[in-house]
Formats: structure tokens, C-alpha cells, sequence
């Protein structure tokens, strides 16, 4: 049962993968593929992948060269990464109690999805988890600046619903984006995830 925090919020914000769609072990799988067809020595472990969720692929990459001393090219992992979650995305199956959420406030409060993701892939799975028309507004890494944990994205989809950030609750299952969202002003509710291999 997630339970929402007192008060009265002006507008919602959700997460897409991990949160509105239990899409994160299709795209642990794709991460997988793209990292060992290119040249990763170390094991890409769940636990790994979410302590990154959230965080755009050249964020993430860029973090797993320092963490260990890799030379991994952003550009060729986010390539292979999307051609393999593409693959994938039709198996994504919603997070029911996460979806009755934004559709139990639907036309009662402004609601946008912010996402690390790819615009197409979060569109089409929006699309697949019967979501997409709750949301007035949808912005992905792509958009802003500076992904999560930055507070870019989460400023971005205040303004285009017309809310103060102060106004907002937030939806997020990784630490990246609860960060972003408490660095934006906004309330926060974690969606917790188990692993899928336990």
C-alpha cells in the first residue's frame, strides 16, 4: 500500500520506469546485452543498476568508467542499449497500485511523467501500461540541462503544468530521482522495488 503524505498538493509527478511501468528488469536485461557487447569486464549486478535509476545512460556510463577504470563509449552503450530494450518493451506490464494513483486524480489535479528515459521508449510505454492519456505533460532527460539527480528535470515539469515546485508531489523509485525532487522543493514518496531475481 503506498501511503501519500498530508497535505494538499497542487499537481503529481511520477516517474515513469520503475514506478508507473515494471519495465526496470527489461531494461537491467538491455543494459546487460549492451554493456557485455562492449567491452564491460565488470558484473552490471541489479543492485548496481538501481543505485543508478533514474540517471540519463551517459550519467550512468560515465559513473561506471569511474567506479571501475573502464573506457566505455556513452554513445555506443545507449545505441545498443535502446536497439535491445526496444526488443524488449513489449513485455512491460504496469505497476497497478502506482497507475490507480494518477488515474484516481485524473482531471482533478495537473500530472506529468519526468523520466530519465528516452522520449520514444517512455512514450511507447506509457502507450502499453494504458497511461498515456493521464498526463498533461511528459519530459524526459533530453529536455533539460542536466538529468537527475539535478533538479532540472522535475523545475521543468512544474512549469509546464503551471505549479510552483513547493506544490509538488513526487513519485520515484530510485535515489537519483528522490534527490532531484527534495533539491527542487518538492515532496517525495518512495515506490520501493524488490529485485526480480530474489
Amino acid at each position: 500500500m503506498i501511503e501519500l503524505p498530508p497535505g494538499d498538493f497542487a499537481a503529481l509527478i511520477f516517474d515513469c520506469d520503475g514506478t508507473l511501468a515494471d519495465s526496470m528488469p527489461l531494461y537491467h536485461r538491455a543494459w546487460r546485452a549492451a554493456l557485455a557487447a562492449n567491452g564491460a569486464t565488470f558484473d552490471f549486478t541489479w543492485d548496481i543498476f538501481m543505485s543508478r535509476a533514474g540517471v540519463s545512460t551517459e550519467g550512468t556510463v560515465t559513473a561506471l568508467n569511474e567506479e571501475f577504470g573502464t573506457t566505455l563509449d556513452a554513445e555506443l552503450i545507449r545505441e545498443h542499449q535502446y536497439s535491445e530494450y526496444k526488443l524488449l518493451v513489449d513485455e512491460v506490464k504496469p505497476f497497478p497500485e502506482v497507475v490507480a494513483i494518477a488515474q484516481s486524480h485524473f482531471g482533478k489535479l495537473p500530472m506529468a511523467v519526468a523520466s530519465g528515459g528516452e522520449r520514444h521508449l517512455v512514450e511507447r510505454t506509457l502507450e502499453l501500461i494504458g497511461a498515456h492519456n493521464l498526463f498533461d505533460a511528459v519530459v524526459v532527460a533530453a529536455d533539460v540541462p542536466r538529468g537527475k539527480p539535478h533538479p532540472d528535470i522535475f523545475l521543468h515539469a512544474a512549469k509546464l503544468l503551471g505549479v510552483e515546485p513547493q506544490s509538488c508531489l513526487v513519485f520515484e523509485d530510485g535515489q537519483p530521482g528522490i534527490v532531484a525532487a527534495e533539491a527542487a522543493g518538492m515532496k517525495t514518496v518512495f515506490v520501493e522495488r524488490k529485485s526480480p531475481y530474489l
